[in-house]
């Protein structure tokens, strides 16, 4: 499905050929993304379980986000409200409004599902560019604190500042 077409842009459901072009893009910028996590989310989306939302420049793949209908862990599992998970705009493709106007079609699929979007977002500096936008789009941490793994972290409980250590947010759509 095409949800955006204008001049060398184009932001479409995930195909096959994505399936090795994205781990062949993020190895350039030296970032290990396997062929089996998009073999797993192009399934899931045949199969009506994800949507997966690819943004396309110049006939290369620059980024991609991805919406669950609910959460299966944090804060908001299992209460109806959809999950962003999983949101990359390549290096050379940033700030360039390519990861905005993703997030404004998975944005507008969710709300056709609830009122609300949620997302878990990594604490450490590398995602200080998505902790940025998400803010500045409406996203407010739900109050939960931080969670490690999946698991609500107690207070002074020792942790690793890895990808597994993150904040939930919400936002009304």
């Amino acid at each position: 499905m095409i949800y955006y077409s204008k001049e060398d842009l184009i932001i479409r459901s995930i195909n096959e050929q994505d399936i090795e072009d994205f781990p062949n893009a993020f190895k350039k910028q030296g970032w290990i993304k396997p062929a089996s996590q998009f073999r797993k989310y192009y399934n899931q989306q045949e199969a009506g379980e994800r949507w997966v939302i690819v943004a396309e420049k110049d006939g290369e793949v620059a980024g991609y986000v991805t919406l669950v209908s609910q959460a299966n862990e944090g804060p908001f599992a299992n209460k109806g409200i959809p999950e962003i998970i999983d949101f990359n705009v390549l290096i050379k493709y940033q700030r360039l409004g390519i990861g905005s106007l993703m997030l404004d079609i998975v944005e507008n699929i969710a709300r056709e599902k609830s009122e609300y979007v949620s997302l878990g977002v990594g604490l450490h500096s590398g995602y200080g560019q998505a902790q940025r936008l998400y803010v500045k789009r409406g996203y407010i941490p739900d109050g939960t604190g931080v969670w490690y793994a999946g698991e609500q972290l107690k207070q002074y409980v020792p942790t690793m500042n890895d990808d597994s250590l993150n904040v939930y947010m919400l936002k009304k759509l």
